[in-house]
């Protein structure tokens, strides 16, 4: 392993952190909100809350789950909603009555939603009145007992949240009916907290913190077990990473990627709360003129989204407008920038876009570029302190610098493993403890990782992966199909589309009846935008589908 990266680290930036596997995310909570206690913490639709509200808030949560609902350390706790202010008080009130936290994407089918339940074994949820619908279809099927109902805008003051709730219930029709008895709403829940006395827990580092649900590099998803210690070390490696640009009377980060994803959970959610920063929370990012207005109310010295974000910002009327001199830096992860995209945010914005690399896996962050770098230059920067890298071939030989192979990790962020599957553990982990990525990269001299391919038949659609397997599944369970294969193809505004092959059972089968078929059992960026009906899915002699041919 060639550890040139040491030799170009920015200035001030150690080669290690303190790796205490004591370190828990409660201790990084309980700190932040009592020495920035008057700061402003999270912002959302218009309403702000400080620290010493979230310290409260997540305090009489953490209270009701745990004296009213007696739920004990250790048991899986599920989340199902878009960015907002219940998202956080949630998520903290959690951590700190010792549960493992479940994200859960709310645009999820019923499908997916069961398998991730009951594979977490999860027994209470909070789920936005927006996709309560989708819980009741398999509530019969799942483990939960208890469920936890929260409207969007039960945060925003007692006349707003009215006003709100009502619009978005009965107006825009946002809510479909739901009926799951027994259900209790979210501001009573924090009303009977109140009324606890919430006992603190003793939470340990090597503490499950959180199941983070991923396909890995096959189908169907499973559980990445991230310890306290896993998530604190990875907050701690971004701190060193960030602290030169850091300022100490707080920094202002947009975050517009959903909480529920690895990227935005450790760096939006937690890095910048520990450090006093500000985060304003974007419930609905695809209201492009809506988030532009809201860029006008906050001055933001960060920002961190995907390749399709930074250019729906750039092609929405007003961007270009506004006031950009507090910005410090702009972070891209989860695909690839293009680069024309990457060259008009500078020249709006004035910063270049900085990309950086890292997994569910990893807690999420291993590599990033320096936040002082003048110009997007396509690499995942280098490995955060404390994290080794290395370039391997499948026979498990480093390779030296120019040379692709296999990105491996290894470092306080790694997960333990995946949740009740030993098997994918044999496969993830080499024998001296690295993780294989699945991703292939090279390492240049100047210490600076590139991502070339990836390993795996894994397609990337505006970060979110995707896995043929799962959707070659779904399709080949209509009646009508005989066989099917999906690739990715490339597509100029996610980075890559899924296309779907499709061998017909009955000859009558219509393009759209397999596109309905996709979009009932499918998450939206599953379903394929392309299709193609073919004779025969090509296959090798052992009956791999040979995927390369048909990209």
């Amino acid at each position: 392993m060639n550890k040139n990266w040491l030799e170009h680290y920015p200035p001030g930036i150690g080669h290690t952190i303190d790796t205490d596997d004591d370190a828990t995310l409660v201790g990084i909570i309980d700190a932040a909100c009592r020495d920035y206690a008057d700061r402003d913490a999270y912002s959302s639709m218009g309403n702000t809350i400080r620290f010493a509200d979230v310290d409260r808030l997540s305090a009489a949560f953490a209270g009701y789950l745990q004296q009213v609902r007696g739920l004990q350390p250790g048991e899986r706790f599920a989340i199902m909603m878009p960015n907002c202010l219940q998202y956080v008080v949630a998520l903290f009130g959690a951590l700190r009555a010792g549960l493992t936290v479940v994200n859960v994407n709310p645009l999820y089918t019923a499908r997916e939603l069961e398998h991730q339940l009951t594979d977490a074994d999860v027994r209470t949820l909070l789920v936005m009145e927006n996709f309560a619908a989708t819980l009741e279809k398999i509530y019969d099927s799942v483990p939960v007992e208890t469920v936890i109902t929260t409207q969007l805008g039960d945060m925003l003051g007692p006349v707003r949240r009215v006003v709100t709730n009502f619009v978005v219930k009965k107006i825009k029709k946002m809510v479909p009916a739901w009926n799951l008895p027994g259900a209790v709403a979210f501001p009573d829940a924090l009303a009977e907290g109140r009324g606890q006395t919430f006992r603190p827990v003793a939470v340990r580092g090597e503490d499950l913190a959180f199941l983070q649900y991923t396909g890995g590099t096959t189908g169907p998803a499973k559980g990445a077990m991230l310890t306290h210690a896993n998530v604190a070390a990875n907050v701690r490696q971004c701190q060193a990473w960030f602290a030169p640009q850091m300022s100490e009377t707080g920094e202002t980060i947009i975050t517009a990627l959903p909480m529920y994803h690895i990227f935005a959970l450790t760096v939006n959610t937690l890095v910048y709360f520990s450090i006093g920063g500000h985060g304003v929370l974007i419930t609905n990012p695809r209201d492009m003129p809506g988030f532009v207005k809201t860029l006008a109310r906050h001055p933001f010295s960060a920002i961190t989204g995907v390749n399709t974000l930074y250019n729906g910002l750039l092609n929405t009327e007003g961007f270009d407008k506004l006031d950009f001199s507090h910005l410090k830096f702009s972070m891209a992860g989860g695909m690839a920038t293009q680069q024309a995209v990457a060259e008009r945010w500078y020249r709006v914005t004035g910063r270049p876009i900085i990309e950086g690399y890292g997994l569910s896996e990893t807690a999420p962050v291993v590599t990033c570029n320096p936040l002082d770098v003048e110009r997007f230059n396509h690499s995942i920067g280098m490995p955060l302190p404390s994290t080794d890298v290395d370039i391997r071939d499948d026979d498990g030989h480093s390779r030296p610098p120019g040379e692709a192979g296999e990105l491996c990790v290894r470092g306080p962020q790694v997960m333990r493993g995946y949740w009740r599957r030993e098997d994918a553990d044999t496969e993830a982990f080499t024998t001296d403890g690295f993780f294989r990525t699945g991703d292939i990269a090279r390492q240049d001299e100047a210490g600076l990782f590139y991502i070339v391919d990836r390993k795996k038949d894994m397609i990337l659609v505006s970060g979110f992966n995707v896995y043929p397997n799962e959707i070659e599944d779904v399709i080949v369970a209509h009646e009508g199909v005989l066989e099917a294969a999906a690739v990715g193809v490339p597509d100029e505004k996610s980075g890559e589309a899924v296309k779907l092959f499709v061998v017909r059972r009955r000859p009558d089968l219509s393009l759209e009846e397999v596109r309905r078929h996709c979009r009932e059992h499918l998450t939206g960026y599953k379903v394929p935008k392309h299709y193609e009906f073919i004779d025969e899915v090509p296959k090798s002699n052992v009956g791999k589908i040979l995927r390369k041919e048909l990209r």
